[in-house]
């Protein structure tokens, strides 16, 4: 008797404690884009004032040290000459105040003023939203260069139709990075790792690795067995993606990408259609992810022309923006000579 009383009071204390945490988090939310709007119309009454001020650039300066002076005397922390920059940046890049949008921060927006390109700026904005990324994780994308890596392998057009073709019904290469950007793991580029070391790091920080394979990816399962004949095989990570509504198997490879690989992946590929794929799911997608992909192996091999197989290469730290330029046109040359084989 007691314990079914135990069992109605915990369903009780649980419907009464989401409450509260749904009550908290609007009202954070609330005070948050409150403050968003305060600054806004401190950039607004800022820059309003500065276009008044006959030597503009003199002025300017002046009026954003005698503010800070004033502001941080009577508010404190936050009013500082940097600060008071970047409200004005903030008015400045999102004028129309209506478009802000509640779910995001300050601190959000800040990090938002460092992209330049509008189009850029309003992928990163959307992409945030709809992930809920923490003002860490917009920061870390941002620095990662999350949005070129994705669009390097579109071929669409315009930017706009290809922030649009992110939504759901897209191909499996819309979603698939190169290179994949790990330098979460802590892992030391110029140290020889073991295969096993760096799944085990993955799995560790599945979190984060979950954000840097992209949108809709759900963990299923780590060395996943399968036997042909009384002989096992197992492949490294197993995820299943809810937008694609495919599984993605991913299989982790120290050093050059070999035709061994490929053979290996497309046997794991073909297994899962035939033994695990229900019917309402979508063609299961294979990824070797390794840390020397060869073109050429790419050109002669299953890889070519296959939309089911990929292989992208993984980078333990933050490439450049150069490093990164050609990464894009390496994986742009293959798209286009695939383009001109298809004619």
């Amino acid at each position: 008797m007691n314990e079914m009383k135990d069992l109605i009071i915990d369903d009780l204390y649980q419907k009464i404690s989401d409450i509260l945490q749904v009550s908290r988090e609007k009202a954070y939310q609330a005070v948050n884009f409150a403050m968003v709007e305060a600054y806004w119309t401190i950039g607004r009454l800022i820059v309003e004032e500065e276009q008044n001020g006959k030597e503009r650039a003199e002025y300017g300066k002046y009026l954003l040290i005698n503010l800070s002076e004033r502001l941080t005397k009577h508010f404190g922390k936050g009013f500082d000459e940097s600060n008071l920059r970047n409200i004005r940046a903030f008015y400045s890049t999102f004028q129309n105040c209506d478009a802000l949008r509640h779910e995001l921060s300050w601190t959000h927006y800040r990090l938002l003023l460092r992209v330049e390109k509008p189009e850029i700026r309003d992928f990163y904005v959307k992409e945030c939203i709809d992930n809920n990324w923490s003002t860490r994780q917009l920061e870390r994308q941002i620095n990662s260069f999350y949005y070129e890596r994705i669009i390097s392998r579109k071929d669409n057009g315009t930017v706009r139709q290809e922030i649009e073709a992110l939504e759901p019904e897209q191909s499996a290469r819309d979603f698939i990075k190169d290179p994949y950007v790990l330098e979460f793991l802590g892992l030391p580029d110029n140290v020889k790792l073991l295969e096993k070391e760096l799944e085990t790091a993955l799995v560790e920080k599945l979190q984060e690795f979950l954000l840097e394979l992209g949108k809709g990816f759900s963990f299923v399962a780590r060395q996943k067995r399968i036997t042909i004949d009384g002989d096992h095989f197992y492949i490294d990570l197993v995820f299943y993606n809810f937008i694609l509504k495919c599984f993605v198997l991913i299989d982790l490879k120290i050093g050059k990408l070999t035709h061994e690989n490929i053979g290996q992946m497309d046997f794991y590929v073909r297994y899962f259609e035939q033994e695990v794929r229900q019917e309402e799911d979508n063609p299961t997608i294979g990824v070797i992810l390794c840390s020397d992909k060869n073109e050429s192996m790419v050109q002669y091999t299953l890889l070519e022309n296959n939309k089911q197989l990929f292989a992208s290469k993984y980078k333990l730290y933050l490439p450049s923006e150069e490093e990164l330029k050609k990464e894009i046109s390496k994986e742009r040359e293959l798209i286009e000579m695939e383009k001109k084989l298809h004619r």
